[in-house]
């Protein structure tokens, strides 16, 4: 039998109704709100995380090549298909290759005239990203015999120019000479990054080359995604020995270095957050056990009188804490999931899509997260009682005896 377990437990069940019983119950709660408070905390910032990348990936890859010039205009010189890196098995962890090209033009109605960008693509290119922020109608649909006159228009766009799903407009298309064509509205998108839904409107790669007089080996550019968005440097440093001496590379991180700085400015705040977090209910645990082993101060003195060492008297008081701490983070991982689970289902909290991007908050599962913060949780508490349990060898049996 162990005997710091055994008086350990017998103290925990004569404290009902006792000043400890109270700060103990402080304790539990302390451990359960910080580790609840954690688990959300980290699932909404990674769900949030992972729906503004998700947005951005689904008007761009994660690697962009186009032809090197000084033009900062949306409209590139025309590129060849052939870059230099023309398949999935060129490098490893490259997931797919897609060509793009763009064109600026003018959107007439009969009551407005709104000026956007027309990115052209084709049936190889994954529109399954952009599934998730279609709100009406369907994808573009390609045929393989004529460019296709279906178009996607952002919620913004639909809005100013007064069109639904199924409404026909005129796009007149900047060049010499200009060129009109009538395009029809297959359906509506709406990711809520301002610098997309205000500017891009997706239709057929085909159109553009039309429009250009271009053969069907010239694109505006080629987007290659990557199985792993982590590997993103590596790869990149890998396609760019490989492709074509005159084109360039580009980065999505550097493309749109605001928004990814802003993400990652988040995250560091939230992990400030979260050390604070876990040092208050470090210290709530150090001064439970102060208080335990003040009101237990005869039971100290007569343990020792009796033979028992200091490291057993400390171990009385350690596995007093470690089952607190264990009750602790039982309770906060069954509230802190529970929430999670009703969110991710249930949607409860909507959020403003004008300020927040997304209509309500998103939950990320990471359970290999979930693990780190419960592990994290314990051996900081576990290290802090410590210096409380430290005391139990400053105590004198004698004078223990007569404290009171």
């Amino acid at each position: 039998m162990n005997i710091s377990k055994y008086i350990s437990d017998k103290i925990s069940e004569v404290q009902a109704g006792s000043f400890t019983s109270s700060v103990t119950k402080i304790a539990i709660i302390s451990i359960a709100a910080g580790i609840a408070i954690m688990i959300v905390s980290f699932a909404i910032l990674e769900g949030f995380r992972n729906e503004i990348r998700e947005k951005i990936f689904s008007f761009g890859a994660h690697l962009q090549i186009s032809k090197y010039d000084t033009n900062n205009s949306y409209e590139g010189a025309p590129i060849s298909i052939y870059t230099g890196i023309n398949s999935t098995d060129d490098i490893a962890g490259i997931a797919g290759i897609q060509a793009f090209a763009r064109k600026t033009a003018i959107i007439k109605t009969e009551n407005e005239v709104l000026g956007v960008v027309l990115k052209g693509v084709d049936k190889n290119y994954n529109l399954q990203s952009m599934q998730q922020n279609l709100e009406e109608g369907q994808l573009v649909a390609f045929t393989d015999t004529a460019s296709s006159k279906d178009v996607m228009l952002s919620r913004r766009i639909a809005s100013k120019l007064d069109l639904k799903v199924g409404d026909e407009a005129i796009f007149y298309f900047i060049q010499n000479p200009p060129r009109a064509r009538k395009l029809k509205v297959s359906g509506i998108f709406n990711t809520g990054l301002e610098e997309f839904d205000e500017v891009f409107v997706i239709g057929d790669l085909q159109l553009v080359r039309e429009l250009n007089n271009w053969p069907d080996t010239l694109v505006g550019g080629v987007e290659i995604m990557l199985k792993d968005f982590d590997q993103i440097d590596p790869i990149a440093n890998q396609v760019f020995d490989q492709m074509n001496y005159d084109l360039q590379l580009e980065k999505i991180t550097d493309r749109h270095a605001q928004l990814f700085d802003w993400l990652q400015l988040l995250r560091k705040n939230v992990i400030i957050f979260l050390i604070l977090i876990i040092f208050v209910a470090t210290f709530n645990m150090v001064s439970t056990v102060f208080i335990m082993i003040i009101e237990r101060i005869n039971m100290i003195g007569v343990l020792k009188a009796v033979g028992a060492t200091d490291a057993q008297i400390r171990q009385v008081f350690y596995f007093r804490g470690l089952k607190l701490t264990l009750k602790g983070l039982l309770w906060g991982n069954v509230i802190g999931l529970g929430f999670c689970v009703l969110q991710y289902y249930f949607k409860l909290i909507p959020l403003d899509p004008e300020n927040y991007y997304m209509n309500t908050v998103p939950i990320s599962w990471n359970f290999s997260v979930v693990i780190i913060l419960n592990v994290l949780t314990l051996v900081l508490t576990m290290l802090a009682i410590l210096i409380p349990a430290a005391m139990v060898a400053r105590i004198k049996p004698v004078k223990a005896i007569k404290f009171d």
